[in-house]
């Protein structure tokens, strides 16, 4: 983690300089509190990919193996509409088996009746609603519901437009008495903005005028007020855009068991909602539409469980998304919000504006835009909403939180958009790696997470377009993103093998400057998630990065590495491996080396594994199970010089620091000490001699070292 020009890649590092590296930890101190407050992040979030209770995976060789098609064009109640200029606007009858379907089975929000009120006075309203909410529903039931209200003949009939280009035409008027419209307007598609923008305030009082004249109703169905519309809500009484939300279960029971159903069929139907997983999918796609299709499943004795799996697939929901969004806005809030997922609102739209400024090269094209108001049309699959800290500890305050619904559904879309959208990836990895030196931590970690994410689909490709280059930055933050990525890569069964050779090489010995950089980031990523699964591999990294003759240029990257194993259960395994890397016992730099990790993570935790600073480390903590290999290294450690100074200084830190913490381990230290002053040499001599030191120093006192000082002279008395 030190900064210096030797870890930057300008030459062979030496050994006096390697060692006062390592004292400091880091050259600079908050450096390295936001470098290891990324790791923790970043740790916490790939943990949370590896090790997801769900049981939900993505099958990361088989994503998006279908073609994907955009679409344009309106699409209206499931039908393809052709949008060739008529008359009537091309008007169809919504027929009275589909019109008492909605009737029958309509669960009301909050907002209907206001909303009824409004089309009652006014014979037209609009309906600005995201698509999915029950909209199309409503608006049958509201005309319906009105046309009764006025005595329409036979409770009047409804009709759908298929060609609202003819209907916002300045000339058009209804074509049948005592009847209702239906009008839905969509500005996703080819056509969508130019009719969008003609619901004028102007257009709007005219068709009212001429509805009523008719004693006839019409409801147009959009998304959220935008352009004129927009202007018209603030100025106009026909806009209504508060219809409220209901529960996806109580349409679902309502579509299966009619509105006043039996106790046992519906607690029958609760049970089996739970068993198959469509709560779940409830959950995550809370709208209406998904419950009654959900519905029909049940009502048709199909196969809820396929039923269950094919909505909850993300692949699925991703593939469509893009198949209806084109608006590149849309698109790069869904990649920003994919990439930053769990970050505050500000920080996912401010980062979309930049994708989006990147793309169009234009700093002023987004001034006016709203992401929030518009964020259930184009975005259903992400709330807004909550605090929380890292998707860990739940807080009750701070500012709202970006997430999507289903745990998945932000891999498909990074794996969508990296592996599809091949106009922009240039783009989007230029965007990725500044977000990568991002002043909020949380930003960096994120990003470092989703540049793994992304290469599941093509770790080859990804590893030339960006990892590489990376992985030999001058710059500390990005060759951290690049070891968080490849731990990110490396958790894919299919992909740890592949992982660990490119580690493997680049922990070799480099000539070039960028080479020693590569070998520190491999260094760095097998300590985290990749060494705890596997530390026999990640061990093997380390040695080949720690044996570079006189070069000792990776010692802080090993050491920290080191330190994370440790706290993650794998000390035993790292003891191992650093016993048999100084057997030889010698002055040779390996076995130096490796004392000099041994003391350095005796007495440190790593933060990104929740250590605290003083914390007493691993080590101490498992003396009792560890007490052999400890002995044989401490003896080792205090045999000779340099790395004698270093292993007495640590260990007055074990006696002084941590048995003031943790009093209970002494018993087993005062074991160990016995043990090693049994020991042919000076052992006895220099620990009696240093203890006695400790316990008399009055501006540090030892309280435990006059203690251990008689214990050991009496066990090497006899």
């Amino acid at each position: 983690m030190a900064s210096d020009a030797a870890e930057e890649g300008a030459g062979p590092l030496n050994e006096a300089d390697a060692l006062k590296a390592l004292s400091k930890g880091a050259e600079d101190p908050q450096e390295w509190a936001d470098t290891a407050r990324t790791s923790q992040i970043a740790d916490l979030i790939a943990r949370r990919l590896r090790d997801d209770p769900s049981g939900l995976r993505i099958g990361t060789l088989a994503l998006f193996q279908d073609t994907v098609s955009f679409g344009g064009g309106f699409n209206l109640h499931g039908r393809a509409a052709d949008l060739s200029s008529a008359a009537d606007g091309s008007l169809v009858r919504i027929e009275p088996d589909e019109q008492n379907s909605h009737l029958g089975c309509y669960v009301y929000p909050h907002g209907y009746y206001s909303a009824l009120e409004l089309l009652r006075e006014r014979h037209l309203i609009v309906l600005a609603y995201p698509p999915g909410t029950g909209r199309v529903a409503a608006a049958i039931n509201l005309l319906t519901e009105a046309l009764i209200d006025v005595g329409a003949a036979d409770g009047g009939s409804c009709y759908r437009s298929t060609d609202p280009s003819a209907v916002l035409a300045g000339t058009w008027a209804p074509p049948h008495k005592d009847a209702g419209y239906l009008m839905e307007l969509d500005d996703r598609s080819a056509h969508g903005s130019a009719v969008y923008d003609a619901v004028d305030s102007g257009w709007l009082a005219t068709a009212a005028t001429a509805l009523k004249a008719r004693n006839s109703f019409m409801v147009v169905i959009t998304g959220p007020p935008r352009g004129v519309l927009a202007w018209a809500a603030e100025r106009t009484p026909y806009v209504f855009s508060n219809l409220g939300t209901v529960e996806a279960s109580e349409v679902l029971e309502r579509h299966v068991l009619g509105p006043a159903p039996d106790g046992a069929a519906l607690k029958d139907l609760q049970e089996r909602m739970v068993g198959s997983g469509a709560v779940a999918v409830l959950r995550e796609q809370p709208e209406p539409a998904i419950a009654v299709a959900l519905a029909r499943t049940i009502r048709a004795k199909g196969d809820l469980g396929e039923r269950v799996a094919l909505l909850r697939d993300p692949s699925e929901q991703v593939r469509q998304w893009f198949s209806r969004h084109e608006d590149l806005e849309a698109l790069c809030f869904a990649v920003s919000a994919a990439v930053l997922e769990e970050s505050s609102y500000l920080t996912v739209a401010d980062a979309a504006i930049q994708l989006h400024t990147a793309l169009v090269r234009d700093p002023y094209t987004l001034t006016g835009l709203r992401y929030r108001d518009r964020l259930g049309y184009d975005q259903p699959w992400i709330t807004v909403s909550g605090s929380g800290g890292d998707g860990a500890v739940r807080r009750s305050f701070g500012p709202p939180l970006v997430r999507f619904r289903s745990p998945l559904v932000r891999q498909a879309v990074l794996a969508h958009a990296w592996a599809y959208l091949d106009g922009m990836r240039n783009e989007l990895v230029a965007w990725l790696r500044r977000l990568l030196v991002h002043s909020d931590v949380e930003v960096r970690a994120r990003a470092a997470v989703a540049a793994g994410v992304m290469a599941w689909s093509d770790h080859e490709h990804a590893l030339h377009r960006y990892l590489s280059s990376w992985s030999g930055s001058t710059v500390w933050p990005v060759r951290q993103a690049a070891a968080t990525a490849l731990g990110v890569i490396g958790g894919q069964p299919e992909l740890a093998e592949a992982v660990w050779a490119r580690l493997d090489r680049w922990a070799a010995a480099g000539t070039s400057a960028a080479a020693r950089r590569q070998a520190k980031t491999a260094a760095t990523a097998v300590g985290g998630l990749l060494g705890r699964d596997v530390p026999d591999r990640a061990l093997a990294v380390l040695r080949t990065a720690l044996s570079w003759d006189s070069d000792w240029g990776n010692l802080v990257p090993v050491a920290w590495s080191v330190v994370r194993l440790n706290d993650q259960g794998r000390a035993d395994a790292v003891l191992a491996a650093l016993l048999e890397w100084s057997r030889a016992q010698d002055l040779s730099p390996m076995v130096a080396k490796s004392l000099s990790v041994f003391l350095f993570s005796a007495e440190r935790t790593h933060p990104a594994t929740g250590g605290e600073e003083g914390r007493p480390s691993a080590l101490w903590a498992m003396t009792g199970e560890l007490r052999a290999p400890l002995e044989e290294l401490w003896a080792r450690a205090l045999a000779r010089k340099p790395v004698q100074d270093q292993a007495l200084i640590t260990l007055r830190t074990w006696l002084t620091d941590y048995a003031e913490q943790d009093p209970g381990r002494l018993p087993v230290v005062r074991e160990m000490l016995v043990g090693i002053a049994r020991r042919p040499g000076k052992h006895r001599e220099r620990l009696v001699y240093w203890l006695g030191v400790w316990s008399a120093d009055r501006e540090r006192p030892c309280r435990a070292a006059a203690s251990l000082r008689e214990a050991v002279v009496a066990a090497t008395s006899r």
